[in-house]
C-alpha cells in the first residue's frame, strides 16, 4: 500500500458511516484512518497508546475528565496513553486518526461502538 498515492478527500467520500474508521494507509507499525465523526462517542482510554486526531473538516470537541479540547481544520492534538476521552461533533467532521495497528476504537470500553478498521474499496 506505500507505493500508493491515496487521497484523503476521496477516501472520506467513501465513507458512508459515522464512527467507522477506514484505513488510509499503514507506516511502520501504525494505521492512518480516515473518519467521519457525528454525536458523541463513548468514554474510554487507551492504556497503551497514544492517539493523534487531526481535523481535515468541521469542529471537534476531545472531551477530558479535566477539560475539553476544542479542534478545527487543519489541528492536530494527541490524547495520551491512559487518559480517559470522549471525542464528540455537535455537526460532521472528518478527521485522520494516527494509531498503532490493532487499536479498538472503544479502547477499553468495548460495547456496540466497538467497530474493526476496515480498508477502503
Amino acid at each position: 500500500m506505500s507505493e500508493d498515492v491515496r487521497n484523503v478527500q476521496a477516501a472520506l467520500d467513501a465513507v458512508a458511516e459515522h464512527w467507522q474508521p477506514h484505513r488510509l494507509t499503514s507506516v511502520n507499525d501504525y494505521d492512518v484512518k480516515v473518519v467521519k465523526l457525528l454525536g458523541e462517542f463513548v468514554w474510554h482510554t487507551h492504556p497503551d497508546t497514544d492517539e493523534l486526531f487531526m481535523v481535515i473538516s468541521g469542529t471537534l470537541t476531545i472531551q477530558l475528565r479535566d477539560r475539553d479540547v476544542v479542534l478545527g481544520p487543519h489541528d492536530v492534538f494527541v490524547v495520551p496513553k491512559g487518559v480517559e476521552h470522549c471525542p464528540r461533533a455537535d455537526a460532521e467532521v472528518h478527521a485522520l486518526l494516527f494509531e498503532p495497528q490493532g487499536t479498538v476504537n472503544t479502547g477499553d470500553a468495548g460495547g456496540d461502538r466497538t467497530a474493526a478498521v476496515r480498508e477502503l474499496g
